[in-house]
């Protein structure tokens, strides 16, 4: 995780929070914080069923060497990836375009864009992408109803990650 060059971690880098997550699913820890004067970072997985993480507060640029974190209680048992169901319906999935961090609401205290069961059209606006410091809108591209949200507010997610379900047959 350190920067070969500087020797120095940067905890909101999208690397180090993927090795982060992993080393806390290898040593079963439910939750891990990072504080660095006003930053911050917080990594928190569900118990078990689900592999997810959340990042919080603002990202810095570099922050220097820290003390290991405490370890946090561990999980009862490691996580398993889910099994993605096939659906019944033809399903319009929406795909993450970038890396990055997943938004579902424009603020903390605002209501997500969509919940399941929202209506959408094309140029509906579904969540936000968090990309080096840039927020990325994205839209449905489809015409349907939101039938599954398949990520957690300020979890990491992969290019090409399938982020909501439509039923375009609604």
């Amino acid at each position: 995780m350190p920067n070969a060059n500087e020797g120095t971690i940067n905890p909101f880098d999208l690397n180090t929070v993927r090795q982060l997550i992993q080393l806390m699913a290898k040593y079963e820890l439910s939750e891990l914080e990072w504080r660095d004067g006003k930053n911050r970072l917080k990594l928190k997985r569900k118990p078990a069923a689900a592999e997810s993480a959340t990042v919080a507060g603002p990202a810095a640029a570099a922050v220097p060497p820290a003390v290991a974190a405490p370890p946090a209680p561990g999980a009862p048992a490691p996580p398993t990836p889910a099994a993605e169901p096939k659906p019944a319906k033809q399903l319009h999935e929406i795909k993450s375009p970038t890396p990055g961090t997943f938004y579902a609401a424009p603020s903390p205290e605002a209501e997500p864009f969509v919940r399941v069961g929202s209506r959408v059209q094309p140029d509906t606006v579904v969540c936000m992408i968090e990309a080096m410091k840039v927020f990325n809108e994205i839209t449905a591209d489809c015409s349907g109803v939101i039938v599954e949200v398949c990520v957690q507010n300020q979890q990491p997610v992969e290019y090409g990650q399938v982020l909501f379900r439509v039923d375009t047959s609604a």
